[in-house]
């Protein structure tokens, strides 16, 4: 448990930047968590991250023209969710050493040459299976130091709010990723399509190093009597945290890499050509990411009002009955595939910001990174196997052709998660340690950052 008052002074290493008038405008107006600086930390993410869907927005063509198998375009998602997962693990740890600002921008500024590296030389199957396990390496570092940074700057009050719009901004960078991807595949083929995704990182970069100019860059000391790893394995609410986030990747991380695939044969069932019916299911998945976005928002803010594990229970019961039935729907009148779609993706996408929210506040601040990088670890390798299986189940029933028997079984392997990670959030609900997790306004000590500098030394 958290031990109130017992956290070591943070030693903020203050950035230097431009003076005068011009230094002090910026100042003022991306002060660390205000609303400019969070939108700018947010921008940086719908940038960058819209590499993260090139390759499943594109699976369809390129099993064409790559002659791969459902079970090989898995094993593309799951050595990227493993590169990604362990990418996530070592760069939150050092975050703990070095701080999150200095982790989060080398991520996001390395992630813009990866992606240009990508585009220009994916190929075929062992070129992009390489090429994309190197993305996800160099993308790991901007995400979890991210959910760092807003609990470093953010208020409890108002931080599922805040964490809310920075996932939403994740769905929102996936969501252009695939309306573009859509519209490029028709015209010039996955090549246009990656070459397009890869602007993304650009302006990724240019706003993240933008946003973090001022924001200074804290390390808390460590208790040196107690390992990292102890920390967080000896901490109740931690751990069903970790638990239920891990069944909850793997049943989204499952049906992020395959709806676009999915979508796709039901068009094909309809009778459309495969590029039209790819360019349309890739499409037509982005507006299952911008009501993941808009759910985000929603259940963060619903989560600082009613509390943590209320609404994760809410969101993760919905989803996993969305999940037993999505696959099913092959043939059905694409309007009734839609409905039930946009359903799951409210669902699977809502309560991703109060994973991580509550992981910061059940864990002292000197050991964020360590549970955000096992949280990260064990819930992306989950996602790193759930394609594999996934794609393994579809070919198992007859391939991506067969319709609603391979799509229905293959869907239905993510509601046994689902229905795992409830039961994880009940344990979670029920314990005396996380009772400030079910209702608003959480008070544990890790949730003053605006204290984390008392007395802190500043290094220039």
């Amino acid at each position: 448990m958290i031990r109130r008052g017992s956290h070591p002074a943070a030693v903020t290493d203050r950035p230097g930047g431009w003076h005068g008038n011009a230094g002090g405008a910026l100042t003022r107006f991306l002060g660390p968590g205000g609303d400019s600086w969070l939108l700018a930390i947010c921008l940086s993410r719908v940038g960058t991250y819209m590499v993260y869907i090139s390759y499943a927005a594109a699976l369809p063509v390129l099993q064409r023209e790559w002659g791969m198998s459902a079970t090989a375009a898995g094993t593309i998602s799951a050595s990227f969710q493993v590169a990604y997962a362990l990418s996530l693990t070592g760069c939150s740890e050092l975050a703990d050493h070095i701080g999150a600002r200095r982790v989060f921008l080398a991520s996001t500024l390395a992630s813009f040459a990866g992606a240009v590296a990508f585009a220009l030389l994916a190929h075929d199957y062992w070129s992009c299976l390489i090429l994309y396990t190197v993305l996800a390496l160099l993308l790991g570092g901007s995400y979890t130091t991210g959910i760092i940074l807003i609990a470093e700057n953010t208020p409890a009050a108002r931080r599922g709010r805040a964490m809310g719009i920075f996932l939403g901004g994740h769905s929102l960078g996936l969501a252009l990723g695939l309306v573009l991807t859509g519209l490029a595949l028709p015209l010039g083929g996955y090549r246009l399509a990656f070459a397009t995704i890869a602007l993304g990182p650009t302006a990724g970069a240019a706003l993240a190093s933008l946003a973090l100019w001022r924001t200074p860059n804290r390390v808390t000391p460590r208790d040196q009597e107690r390992g990292a790893l102890r920390a967080v394995l000896g901490n109740r609410p931690a751990m069903l945290t970790i638990a239920s986030y891990t069944c909850h990747s793997y049943e989204l991380l499952g049906m992020w890499v395959w709806t676009p695939a999915f979508l796709a044969a039901c068009f094909m069932a309809a009778g459309a050509p495969l590029s039209r019916a790819a360019g349309r299911g890739a499409y037509l998945t982005s507006s299952f990411h911008l009501t993941g976005m808009v759910a985000s928002l929603i259940a963060g803010s619903l989560s600082d009002r009613w509390g943590r594990t209320p609404v994760m229970f809410s969101m993760a019961g919905v989803s996993a009955l969305c999940s037993f039935a999505f696959g099913w729907l092959v043939g059905a009148p694409i309007w009734i595939v839609m409905g039930l779609g946009l359903l799951y993706a409210f669902a699977a996408l809502g309560d991703s910001p109060i994973y991580s929210t509550a992981i910061t506040e059940v864990v002292e601040p000197a050991y964020r990174g360590a549970a955000l990088g096992l949280r990260s670890f064990v819930g992306y390798g989950a996602g790193a196997i759930a394609p594999l299986v996934f794609g393994a189940i579809v070919d198992s029933r007859g391939g991506v052709a067969a319709g609603a028997h391979a799509w229905g079984w293959a869907f239905a392997s993510l509601g046994v998660a689902g229905l795992l990670a409830v039961a994880s959030v009940v344990a979670l609900h029920r314990l005396p340690e996380a009772r400030p997790l079910t209702r608003r306004s959480p008070t544990l000590s890790a949730d003053r950052p605006s204290r984390h500098s008392v007395g802190a030394k500043d290094r220039r």
